[in-house]
């Protein structure tokens, strides 16, 4: 019964339904900000995953050389340098959120 009475209002008319809904800005529900790394780089990129991946910034940065080229590298290239399987796993995790836009570094911020 309730599924005929919604159907007769989308028929006539529905659209003045949707538009009585009160519209917000996505800014309403963030008080502010938060703050993203501007311009990532290697060593940005694994100082934001954490969890002692950074340990691995010189090594990566000799080897592969720019930021772009680590999005694309695979496990075998991260093993033959030496990073151990959970620092493998984290790197190729975040890379492949990076690439969907599903996540970035953050700013650390300063504490005095």
């Amino acid at each position: 019964m309730a599924w005929l009475q919604l159907q007769r209002i989308i028929t006539k008319g529905g659209a003045g339904l949707f538009s009585t809904l009160p519209r917000s800005t996505p800014s309403r529900f963030f008080s502010k900000s938060s703050p993203y790394v501007v311009k990532v780089g290697i060593p940005e990129f694994l100082s934001g995953i954490g969890k002692g991946v950074e340990s691995h910034v010189a090594k990566l940065e000799s080897e592969i050389g720019d930021f772009q080229k680590l999005l694309v590298t695979r496990t075998l290239k991260l093993k033959k340098l030496g990073v151990p399987c959970k620092h493998r796993k984290l790197i190729l995790k975040y890379t492949h959120k990076y690439r969907l836009g599903l996540w970035r570094p953050r700013v650390e911020s300063i504490k005095a």
